[in-house]
């Protein structure tokens, strides 16, 4: 099953598809169909005999339609409407599927006759039933025969949420199973011909394999039980050696389209061997599971375990027990469940709902099987709230009901007048509870979304409070605080890099001895591999060797603080959360992010540090060039995110130590690359350090966005606009390439047009389609979108290319641009970069005058 689950998960999500449309069939015509009433009937006595494949009539009604029509006691029927009954179908279609008042003609072979004689009947109407129910067991009726919904709202709801993980695969195959114990047969001739071989399949392997999987899914669920790790081959043994048998009679069922074929093999094979080792299978297999399921609310090796089946051990047995007993009893007396008293089986059948309602329960509060946060809290408000409204609605129908009884006896004369007096007195307590919900409603609002924060709006105001922090007590504090507000751990801990291989405690009460922590600590370099927010396992938590030293802090989950060098630069220690509830997949992608900010701020914060003492000590400008220069030199991209379609590189020559333009690759997700060049107004150190802030955003938040870039550019520019001077501002050209599709799509604000250099000649400009970043507070931009073929080079560059002046005092120009990429578009992306480089500066012939910026890439 382990093997199972490991599938990709395209391919789980298609058998997961097929299954839930199987079982939602299954359920749909057994819930449809067990509501049918079969009005017609021959009025004969006639058992049918699978074994001379007819119908004999042991009685006739005198007077009767069947009389008339010339049946005879001792009759065989052979054939109905031309077709043989060879099962029981043609008697199906023809009386149970028909109306009274159909003409059928019946093929039939009597005593003494030379050859078949054919008779025509006339189907009459069937008689009413002798005892009507009472409303309490309508009721219980309805719900019971609706008993799938159930099961397949909790069972189907698991296995979407948990497609790659065995339990739950297991859980749904056990609610299908279950569901396949409806009584099917007893409606089988209602079933339209097209749908009863799928509903006989499913049926006959599902209710085969039930005892099975039962007892597979407590083995295992939620840990590993003693049976089983004593007997670890049997759950496999007996979910094979069951699949050997229903599979091949449930594809019998499907082919044969009748239960009648299985029942002759069952009577001839069963016999004094077959129904032992049937009745031992079924009560062995549900009685190993329950003593699993019990055992391991007792005995499982940690609190956790048992505290995840403690409320579904008592739905499982208090559901299930009660019908196994009733159906022990029912194969003792060998007569069916529903002949017993409508009192006594009613209620085991009901019982059975609290199967899912206690995985239901079980799942919502004690997280079982790990279901997101957020669906549990929506989940429980969905139910709260709608309950409510149902509750209202009930009572409404109730009241109004009661009512118009109620003056029913009071005037007996004017009943006419007394039952529209109890609508109206009904329809007016719906208006009243209408505005009661209202109110209601308001505060279940209030109750359920206090505390709720959205992860969104949480990253967002990180990213604008931590560019402000100035040291690194200032970002831890704004880190703890944040991650409280968020996620409301019972204690945490923010370390940050004090010094190279040292993390520091900054913010959070630290024992003694724990106020520094080496990063060459083993779980701490575990951790930097992972490079990913880790939930420390509950045995794990205190018990485990390279978890000992953090034993202290009460870790749950750990978040790793990484650098561009993927270095462990910080660390995030969160206890268990005073909900109880786990770290879910939202909570961790939001803690991701969150470190994500938090090392570009520690880096810049370190490089702020080092660029301080550096200038501090030597006090020099040129030094301080040199070091501005080399700061800068590390926000350039070191290496370019992988494509198969796609070469790319890019180039900054600088007319000083430092300068305004700024090119960088991003990566954006599997496949998906952020070709940036962009060009801060002004030169020198301040152009530099806006420069070194535009990469920060751009980085931060396209960790945050990756794949919105007008989101992603609205929210750099508003960083922009707040922290920077009125006249300060950037050009930018932002193109988005999925290597999959070739797709390039792109923002250009206010930068000098790329140039596309198609295969075969022609040239396309990618021109401005919006203005600066930075400058005026409203800014927007549509997005433009290129298809790159094989073959075609783009360019971007920055103005000091185009702007270049010879001795002559001639501009390179658009046109000296495009020419030189034509001569040497033969050439590998880096040496056409160079070559580029190279003419241009040969071109000027002296000192440029501004910064050379290029981005050349090409399909492959």
């Amino acid at each position: 099953m382990r093997g199972f689950t490991s599938l990709p998960r395209p391919l789980l999500v298609a058998l997961a598809v097929l299954f839930a449309a199987a079982t939602i069939l299954y359920s749909a015509i057994w819930m449809y169909y067990v509501r049918w009433e079969s009005n017609a009937q021959i009025g004969i006595e006639a058992p049918y005999s699978m074994l001379t494949r007819s119908m004999r009539v042991t009685g006739v009604p005198e007077g009767g339609a069947a009389e008339r029509a010339g049946l005879r006691p001792e009759d065989r029927i052979v054939a109905i409407n031309g077709r043989r009954l060879d099962t029981m179908n043609p008697y199906f279609d023809a009386v149970s599927r028909g109306q009274p008042g159909d003409v059928v003609e019946l093929t039939v072979e009597r005593p003494g006759a030379a050859a078949p004689i054919v008779l025509q009947t006339v189907l009459r109407r069937r008689p009413a039933q002798a005892k009507e129910l009472t409303p309490t067991q309508t009721v219980a009726l309805e719900i019971i025969n609706s008993f799938p919904v159930l099961f397949l709202v909790v069972g189907l709801g698991v296995l979407f949420l948990r497609l790659q993980d065995r339990n739950a695969w297991l859980l749904a195959l056990l609610f299908g199973s279950l569901i396949a114990g409806a009584p099917l047969l007893q409606v089988e001739g209602a079933i339209h011909p097209t749908l009863r071989g799928f509903a006989l399949a499913y049926k006959v392997t599902f209710q085969g394999l039930c005892p099975a999987i039962f007892y597979y899914f407590f083995a295992v669920f939620p840990v590993a039980s003693p049976i089983d790790r004593r007997l670890p081959w049997l759950k496999s043994v007996l979910v094979v050696a069951a699949a050997a048998v229903a599979v091949p009679l449930g594809l019998w069922g499907l082919l044969a389209g009748s239960s009648q074929p299985l029942r002759v093999f069952a009577d001839q094979v069963g016999g004094k061997l077959i129904n032992p080792l049937l009745l031992g299978y079924i009560f062995g297999a549900f009685g190993l599971g329950l003593v699993s399921l019990v055992w391991n609310s007792v005995r499982a090796p940690t609190a956790e375990a048992r505290r995840k089946t403690r409320v579904i051990v008592w739905g499982t047995v208090v559901g299930l027990t009660p019908f196994l007993v009733l159906a022990a009893a029912a194969h003792y007396a060998k007569k069916n469940h529903h002949d017993f008293p409508f009192w006594v089986w009613a209620p085991t059948v009901l019982a059975v709902f609290l199967v899912p309602l206690s995985f239901a329960y079980a799942v919502v509060k004690h997280r079982v099987l790990e279901i997101p946060v957020l669906l549990k809290r929506s989940g429980r408000y969905l139910l709260v709230q709608r309950g409510f409204t149902i509750l209202i609605f009930l009572l409404s129908i109730a009241a109004t009901l009661l009512l118009a009884l109620s003056f029913s006896r009071l005037f007996q004369a004017q009943a006419e007048v007394a039952v529209p007096v109890g609508v109206a007195f009904g329809i007016l307590l719906v208006w009243g509870g209408t505005h009661v919900r209202q109110r209601v409603t308001q505060r279940i609002d209030r109750a359920f979304f206090r505390s709720a924060y959205d992860a969104r709006l949480i990253l967002e105001d990180l990213a604008e409070k931590t560019r402000k922090a100035a040291n690194r007590q200032e970002l831890a504090t704004l880190l703890g605080h944040h991650l409280r507000q968020a996620l409301h751990p019972a204690a945490q801990t923010v370390y940050l890099e004090s010094s190279p291989g040292l993390l520091r405690a900054e913010y959070g009460r630290v024992p003694p001895g724990l106020e520094s922590l080496a990063t060459t600590l083993p779980v701490l370099a575990e951790l930097a591999e992972r490079g990913h927010p880790w939930e420390v396992p509950p045995a794990e938590a205190g018990d485990a060797d390279a978890l000992s030293v953090l034993s202290p802090l009460r870790p749950d989950c750990l978040v790793p603080i990484l650098g561009r060098d993927a270095r462990l630069i910080g660390l995030l220690v969160l206890g268990p959360r005073l909900s109880e509830e786990p770290y879910s997949g939202e909570d961790k992608r939001l803690l991701a992010s969150v470190a994500s900010q938090a090392g570009i701020a520690v880096e810049s914060i370190r490089l702020a540090e080092q660029m301080a003492e550096r200038m501090e000590t030597e006090r020099l400008a040129a030094r301080e060039m040199e070091i501005a220069k080399e700061v800068q030199g590390n926000l350039f991209p070191h290496h370019s995110p992988p494509l198969e379609t796609l070469e790319y590189a890019g180039s900054c020559i600088q007319t000083r130590a430092v300068g305004g333009d700024y090119y960088d690759f991003l990566a954006l997700g599997e496949g998906q690359v952020g070709l940036v060049l962009a060009d801060v107004v002004g030169k020198g150190i301040s152009a530099a350090l806006l420069m070194a802030s535009l990469q920060a955003h751009l980085r931060g938040q396209s960790a945050v966005v990756p794949d919105d870039p007008p989101r992603l550019l609205q929210a750099v520019h508003r960083l922009l606009f707040i922290s920077t001077a009125p006249h300060h501002f950037v050009t930018l050209f932002f193109g988005h390439y999925d290597d999959a599709s070739r797709r390039l799509r792109y923002v250009n604000c206010g930068h000098n047009p790329p140039l596309l250099l198609r295969r075969e000649g022609a040239v396309q400009w990618l021109h401005s389609t919006a203005t600066v970043l930075g400058l005026l507070p409203d800014w927007e931009s549509p997005m433009e979108e290129v298809r790159l073929a094989a073959g075609d080079t783009l360019v971007i560059y920055s103005d000091g290319v185009t702007e270049a002046m010879s001795d002559e005092g001639e501009m390179f120009g658009e046109e000296r641009l495009v020419e030189a990429v034509r001569q040497h578009k033969h050439l590998p992306v880096p040496e056409l970069l160079d070559a580029l480089v190279n003419t241009v500066e040969v071109f000027s012939g002296h000192e440029q005058e501004d910064d050379l910026t290029f981005v050349v890439a090409r399909a492959r």
